[in-house]
């Protein structure tokens, strides 16, 4: 069987805050996503790191706007899941579901 690299659990949130968001997902966009849906908090360096990682995975492209003067000139940088990505997110969750198959969720107890 061939060897892949799998996603952490971080980086399945941000692809999935990138398939949510559509054209719309850029740096605060998808740090507001993951908050709203996690509860979590999201540094913004953090999720930059994420980002690259996963673009020098193949898993996203990215590409800048035109600059606004709302931005103060700046462009933003608009993430776009590839090929590669979604099939990374389905074998990650094929790989939960099988993990968690015949699981009873109501039946995980600690034993310490």
């Amino acid at each position: 069987m061939k060897r892949t690299e799998a996603l952490g659990e971080f980086e399945q949130i941000v692809l999935l805050a990138i398939v949510r968001l559509e054209a719309a997902a850029y740096g605060t966009t998808i740090r507001r996503e993951i908050e709203a849906r996690t509860g979590r908090l999201v540094a913004i360096g953090a999720l930059y790191t994420a980002l690259e990682r996963l673009e020098r995975k193949g898993y996203v492209g990215s590409m800048l706007s035109d600059p606004t003067p709302q931005r103060g000139g700046r462009s933003k940088r608009f993430f776009m899941l590839k090929a590669a990505g979604v099939a990374a997110l389905k074998r990650s969750r094929q790989a939960l579901d099988r993990m968690w198959a015949d699981v009873n969720p109501n039946a995980i107890r600690s034993k310490g």
